[in-house]
């Protein structure tokens, strides 16, 4: 089978690395999506490993079509026998248009859906479907007249991995923040702190990643009700992988502040809920007050972006604070995603690297300050300076 994973724009290439480290194979790469190959295992093990991921959808079929009774007969061409029992719930849940002739997502869902229905009543030889099982939500792309349609095995975005019950004002989406994280050549045994920590998620996706936590494993999917695509015991190996990989005995040195005593307390209580509490130090802390005593550590944040015209008055001395206290960290990295178009100017210094990221709708940079590299132990350099590989730049 083939599978479509859709991703944030701007971080296709840290999807397709995972993929490739779960040991699927690539078919193609486009903006905000990762195509590949694998069995029905591929949907378990997708939906429990990937991080970065949207969704993991089956691609149902592809064709070309200009106008309505071209997508009508594009997708009655579609097997859906081969994906949707008789009593199924089905309809084309989102659909997706950029440079196409067909643009109106409502009248592309509505055409879809009937030759869904024309093509099942075809094969099942009946009139009528009280669609009261299983669900099987639809997602389509056109992009240049070309149609691409995938099946949703997901359900809730993969963002949602379950410990997140409370948020902050502008909360970062959980695989968004864990791909940011792997843009960083941060590992497990270095130093990591976010000073505008808000509900805790990088810190907590710092954690679950040192602990080797699968991000899905604590989450249900819709495909768990296709036993007919997808075995039951597909489910229970991946879950069983998931659990087995897990080193519980890690202790890293991640750090979550916080201006707001409230947020604190978030945080801690997402971290319980996420099973990493005590692999995590939050802590009220404003920004003024950002320091540590050790060298070669990591800055990773989400600051205030100004969304509101009074928050955005306080940017500058907000930015520039941060970028004093940066400096004052001896051989320290940072990493700050921002849509505020004068950050570099306040922080006080150009980033080494900046990378344009979507966050949904919103354009974001993503500034990248590179610290030296730490020295070598001993232990590294009587091993051939090799270390555990984890989340290397992209």
């Amino acid at each position: 089978m083939e599978f479509i994973a859709p991703c944030h724009f701007g971080l296709e290439a840290v999807l397709k690395k995972e993929i490739l480290d779960l040991g699927y194979e690539i078919v193609s790469v486009e903006d905000g999506r990762v195509t590949f190959a694998g069995d029905e295992n591929a949907v378990c093990r997708a939906n429990v490993f990937l991080r970065t991921a949207e969704r993991v959808l089956i691609k149902a079929g592809s064709f070309h079509a200009e106008t309505f009774e071209e997508l009508f007969q594009g997708t009655r061409g579609i097997a859906w026998e081969n994906y949707i029992p008789k009593d199924g719930k089905f309809w084309v849940a989102k659909a997706a248009s950029i440079k196409s002739r067909l643009f109106s997502p409502s009248d592309i869902q509505s055409i879809m859906k009937k030759a869904m229905v024309e093509r099942l009543k075809t094969v099942y030889h009946q009139s009528w479907f009280a669609e009261n099982g299983a669900s099987f939500p639809v997602r389509v792309f056109l992009m240049k007249d070309e149609v691409v349609v995938g099946l949703d095995t997901t359900g809730e975005s993969l963002h949602k991995r379950g410990y997140r019950k409370l948020t902050a004002k502008a909360p970062i989406a959980e695989n968004l923040a864990a791909a940011l994280i792997m843009l960083t050549p941060w590992q497990r045994d270095r130093i990591l702190v976010d000073p505008f920590c808000g509900s805790g998620t990088f810190p907590i996706e710092a954690a679950m990643m040192a602990a080797h936590m699968a991000p899905g494993a604590n989450r249900s999917f819709l495909a768990e009700e296709w036993a007919h695509i997808v075995p039951r015991k597909s489910w229970y190996r991946a879950m069983d992988e998931a659990d087995a990989g897990v080193d519980r005995t890690i202790k890293p040195d991640i750090q979550g502040y916080d201006i707001d005593d409230k947020m604190v307390a978030v945080s801690r209580e997402n971290a319980r809920l996420a099973g990493v509490e005590d692999m995590i130090h939050f802590q009220r802390r404003s920004v003024e007050q950002l320091s540590h005593p050790k060298k070669y550590g990591f800055l990773i944040t989400n600051p205030p972006y100004g969304e509101r015209l009074e928050d955005k008055e306080a940017l500058p001395g907000l930015y520039r604070m941060l970028g004093e206290r940066y400096q004052a960290l001896d051989s320290w990295s940072m990493y700050v995603i921002s849509a505020w178009e004068q950050a570099e100017q306040y922080i006080g210094r150009k980033a080494d690297k900046n990378r344009k990221i979507y966050n949904g709708m919103m354009k974001t940079y993503y500034y990248q300050f590179m610290g030296p590299r730490p020295p070598k132990r001993k232990a590294e350099q009587n091993a051939g300076g090799k270390r555990e590989p984890f989340s290397p730049q992209i």
